[in-house]
């Protein structure tokens, strides 16, 4: 299969381009352009896969270069998107014209290029706090952000052109995804690099909110597994575990397997509006293994070893003392 990966150059994006080369798919990788020739995280990986990928250089909110980028290719995963909550609050335009009109941009050009697979990629906040546990594909969608907001309108895009185009649209829903080269804007990262800077106090936002969180791996693995399976067309599927833990718990451990003698305090500016914050994710993974050969195959544990020892080879590359929104 000749592939195109939006967002490739990021966190999630460079992994699943790493799974794609391996599994012996032609990958071309949608770049943010910038005078830097910088191509994000896919500069810091594997050379040899590296080698492997064609990388293209635009911009999602362009509706001609990502027509160009999208020529001759049967499959488009779509991750292009701006997804930090806080940033979300002073700048929603960025995430209409990023998020909403991205997806409508890759929507029209999948329509009349008649791309094989379009997966368009979704959030766990969509659904917002849940209403019911574990939250299933049927769970009610509230925007407690503009970013949600966003996400839930492209979604909802996606949904239209599969009902109104016969356009062959899935929409993958990861639940909260950590792993190596995570921005320090999450949750998990921001307590690492914290910690590997040998602080005594790491400071937080709110300890009782709990999430499903994914590692990275499993989640492209689910990316993977969903283009794979012909019955995933026209479906919304949740990829998580099914496992829940609050971001104290998460602390806790992070703390134990790091520092145990660090004390936690909190940061006011690190938290959201009372209405804005979600205070409940768990996720249903019963769709994607009912259609999929999908399965979780790291634990909680093992994930958060493997990105600790990351982190410790690349700390330097973080601003510990700064509250990245």
């Amino acid at each position: 299969m000749a592939v195109i990966v939006t967002g490739a150059d990021g966190f999630i994006g460079s992994h699943l381009c790493e799974l794609l080369v391996t599994k012996g798919e032609k990958v071309r990788a949608f770049v943010y352009y910038n005078s830097f020739n910088s191509w994000g995280w896919l500069d810091t990986i594997d050379q040899k896969i590296k080698s492997e990928i064609e990388i293209f250089s635009g911009d999602i909110r362009d509706p001609n270069g990502v027509r160009v980028a999208m020529q001759d290719m049967d499959m488009i995963y779509h991750l292009a998107a701006l997804i930090a909550i806080p940033f979300s609050y002073h700048s929603p335009d960025s995430y209409v014209d990023t998020n909403i009109k991205g997806t409508l941009n890759v929507l029209q050009a999948a329509r009349d290029l008649e791309t094989k697979r379009v997966l368009v990629t979704s959030t766990s906040e969509v659904y917002g706090t849940a209403q019911y546990v574990p939250i299933d594909e049927n769970h009610p969608f509230q925007g407690q952000s503009p970013y949600s907001a966003t996400k839930i309108g492209a979604d909802r895009l996606a949904e239209s052109f599969y009902r109104s185009f016969d356009t062959p649209v899935t929409i993958v829903r990861p639940f909260n995804t950590y792993g190596p080269r995570q921005s320090a804007r999450a949750i998990i990262p921001t307590i690492i690099t914290q910690l590997l800077s040998g602080k005594s106090e790491i400071k937080l936002g709110a300890l009782s909110p709990t999430r499903d969180f994914n590692y990275v791996k499993d989640t492209v693995a689910g990316f993977v597994e969903i283009a794979n399976s012909a019955n995933t067309i026209g479906e919304e599927i949740n990829i998580a575990t099914s496992t829940e833990i609050s971001i104290e718990e998460l602390a806790r451990e992070i703390i134990n397997q790091i520092n145990p003698k660090v004390q936690i305090i909190c940061d006011e500016q690190r938290i959201r509006p009372d209405k804005s914050e979600v205070n409940r994710l768990l996720g249903c993974n019963k769709k994607i293994t009912a259609l999929t050969n999908w399965k979780q195959r790291y634990s909680f544990e093992a994930g958060i070893a493997e990105t600790i020892e990351w982190f410790r080879k690349n700390n330097d590359n973080y601003k510990a003392d700064i509250y990245n929104v």
